[in-house]
């Protein structure tokens, strides 16, 4: 429930706040006032008359009329002013800044509930409590330190941490980011990090409003709330980064499957994430670089050209962008005779001898700011298969660097292509650096910390829609085969086969019987060479359950002999023997994100290697390929050392089609199929494992 008397307020009294500016009382006041608040501040406090120049009230009873009251006292205290001050005072906004709540004890949260009902009998807005404020060009309403510099095309920033928040803010700021406004949820018993995004999606201006939005998680409280807006946002021109912490768990039960050795709530997250379009970070270093980022102009390529006149630094970010999938193109055709009329060859003319202008751009220590300025022009103008362009210029100490730093602040402002800055020098040159970020600009000091934001940025996709289709998935023969299931637990093949076949997977041709003589005939039926798997035990190949190219029926008969006598065997299973890339799709249902649809190469190397992508269902076309590129064995599945590659057309489809299914049976909770075996014209499912429970 945000509304402008929290957003704007005409009138602000704080409750609590003091002469002291080393407590929050004081230090909320110190900043309302020094950030030029141009409402009418009041102050309540019964000990003290006069509060840094603003005539106290004793009693909140005294005081007029006001939109938003900041609440620094007590816990205990907290519902009756919040009480008295929406029902007398028709204050309609609330930031509780005091901690001593819900997240503490059960009389604490009690405590908080009694403040919700209050602010929803009285439709009032509600910030906290246990959060260090809320902080806006209109009024810095934080108790806390750095007050970052204000744009409106600043970053807007929420977290659920006020700590969090305050150390986030200190990286930012000696980076140049600038903000918009910053919001501190705390408990958020009313207003969360999804209601924050609700009202600044459906409230977006793309005219006035920032387009750059950070994010610190500790609860995801509504998945597809926070995906609804934030792809929304993402959709309306925003781009959005977030941390989400503790993704990790502790301890997990023993897994029945694959899929549930490895997914995880982490995997919901970074499934939410990948289909909201955000880029997720895992430091505050990174948040705040990825924030930098998007106040340039967006990549429109991958080529970089790296301008340094320190070696090292050049060679590091040459390394780390090339990881990051990121291209640092030579400037020079290899092998071939030094044409003097080429572009790079015009360049080296221009410089000191000893320069390289091969990339990185390399023009020496003794490099002049024109000089600088030169190498830009030609990155900029005349080297066509460049994207953007990064700066490393920094100082031993020799030198000032105010005229440099003019030279980068009109390219950066005149070129076309992204500049990066890279300024390593904070001690050094301190003052040169404060200066170029008093113009607006953002310094990375690290080279390695932006290639890693860069990579980050680069491989998160786009934003999904929200259409649903079906793909041919049979929903209503899976409602029925589901319904007619009793028991939770691990199903039988044939119901496998039968739901599997609900999306149209194909499906190795199999039999399971506890008959030698029928599985003899099907395999003859089929054609030799065939695998056997016994039935039930879930990990077969760990009890020696799976014995591959059986090509006779006698080999076939002491097969089974020796299968049914393991412990737990029900039957065993006959398919027919194929070749290909083992492939793997699995699937966990994860309570409020839905069920998170991993894929990954398949057989043991989807347990050892663990090189899986999660995405969250429904997907799309779109979203499967993303998550099939973004694999690290994805040059296996192309085909590598003349090996022919998989059908990716067949196996995104498949992709597709299960988790199309899964959106209409939540009783599946888990889902295996591994492997399937995938050569250049076919993907074929082998094995499969489904556990249902039905509530």
């Amino acid at each position: 429930m945000i509304n402008q008397q929290l957003l704007n307020p005409k009138s602000i009294v704080v409750i609590g706040g003091s002469n002291n500016v080393h407590k929050p009382g004081g230090s909320i006041v110190r900043n309302l006032i020094n950030g030029g608040y141009n409402g009418t501040l009041r102050i309540v406090n019964p000990k003290e008359d006069e509060v840094q120049g603003i005539k106290a009230f004793h009693d909140a009873r005294e005081i007029p009329p006001t939109e938003l009251a900041i609440l620094v006292v007590a816990a205990r205290f907290c519902p009756d002013y919040v009480e008295l001050l929406a029902k007398e005072k028709q204050t309609r906004a609330f930031i509780i800044i005091s901690a001593g709540f819900g997240e503490e004890t059960k009389a604490g949260a009690e405590l908080e509930q009694r403040i919700l009902d209050t602010c929803e009998q009285y439709g009032a807005a509600l910030i906290g409590p246990n959060c260090i404020g809320l902080l806006n060009r209109n009024h810095h309403s934080v108790f806390t330190l750095p007050i970052p510099n204000l744009d409106p095309k600043g970053a807007d920033f929420v977290s659920g941490s006020g700590a969090t928040a305050v150390f986030i803010l200190e990286s930012a700021v000696i980076k140049g980011l600038q903000f918009n406004s910053v919001w501190s949820i705390g408990n958020g018993k009313q207003i969360g990090i999804e209601d924050v995004l609700q009202y600044m999606d459906e409230n977006f201006n793309p005219e006035t409003d920032s387009k750059v939005k950070l994010l610190y998680i500790e609860n995801i409280s509504n998945p597809d709330k926070l995906l609804f807006h934030a792809s929304r946002l993402i959709r309306k021109g925003c781009r959005i980064a977030a941390i989400k912490a503790g993704s990790s768990e502790s301890g997990s039960r023993a897994a029945s499957s694959h899929t549930g050795a490895i997914a995880s709530s982490d995997s919901a997250v970074e499934a939410l994430f990948r289909k909201a379009g955000i880029v997720r970070c895992f430091s505050r270093e990174e948040l705040t670089t990825v924030g930098c980022i998007f106040t340039l102009p967006p990549l429109k390529g991958k080529n970089f050209a790296i301008v340094t006149h320190a070696g090292g630094p050049g060679v590091m970010l040459t390394d780390a962008l090339s990881k990051g999938g990121l291209n640092v193109p030579s400037l020079i055709t290899p092998g071939s005779p030094e044409d003097p009329d080429s572009p790079a060859q015009e360049l080296k003319a221009k410089l000191f001898p000893g320069s390289s202008v091969a990339n990185p751009i390399d023009f020496l220590a003794t490099g002049t700011p024109e000089q600088l300025g030169t190498v830009i022009d030609y990155c900029e103008n005349k080297f066509d298969n460049i994207d953007a362009i990064a700066v490393i210029y920094g100082t031993p100490g020799l030198t000032q660097l105010y005229e440099a730093y003019d030279v980068l602040d009109r390219k950066i402002r005149a070129c076309k292509k992204p500049i990066f800055p890279i300024l390593p020098s904070l001690h050094t040159a301190g003052p040169e650096v404060a200066e170029f970020l008093k113009k607006g600009h953002v310094n990375f000091s690290d080279e390695v910390t932006l290639a890693t934001a860069l990579s980050q940025i680069m491989k998160t996709p786009q934003a999904s829609r929200f259409e649903v289709e079906l793909y041919g998935v049979d929903v209503l023969r899976l409602h029925q085969i589901i319904s007619g299931i009793n028991e939770n637990g691990f199903i039988s093949p044939d119901l496998v086969r039968q739901i599997l076949s609900c999306a149209g997977i194909p499906l190795v041709p199999e039999m399971v019987s506890t008959s030698k003589e029928e599985l003899t005939t099907f395999a003859e039926k089929i054609g030799f060479p065939v695998v056997a798997k016994v039935v039930g035990p879930v990990h077969k190949s760990d009890v020696g359950g799976v014995t591959l190219n059986i090509r006779t029926p006698e080999h076939l008969a002491l097969e089974f002999d020796r299968m049914m006598k393991i412990e737990g065997a029900t039957g065993v299973m006959i398919q027919k023997m194929l070749k290909g890339t083992e492939l793997f799709i699995g699937a966990k249902y994860e309570e409020r994100f839905g069920h998170v649809v991993l894929c990954g190469l398949g057989g043991i190397f989807v347990e050892v290697l663990k090189d899986v992508s999660s995405g969250l269902a429904p997907l799309g076309y779109d979203e499967a390929y993303s998550m099939i590129h973004s694999l690290r064995g994805y040059k296996i599945l192309k085909g590598t050392r003349g090996q022919q590659g998989i059908n990716e057309e067949k196996y995104a489809e498949i992709i597709v089609r299960l988790s199309t299914l899964l959106r209409f049976a939540t009783e599946i909770k888990e889902i295996d199929i591994n492997p399937l075996l995938a050569d250049g014209s076919d993907v074929i499912a082998v094995d499969a494992r489904i556990l249902i429970e039905k509530s």
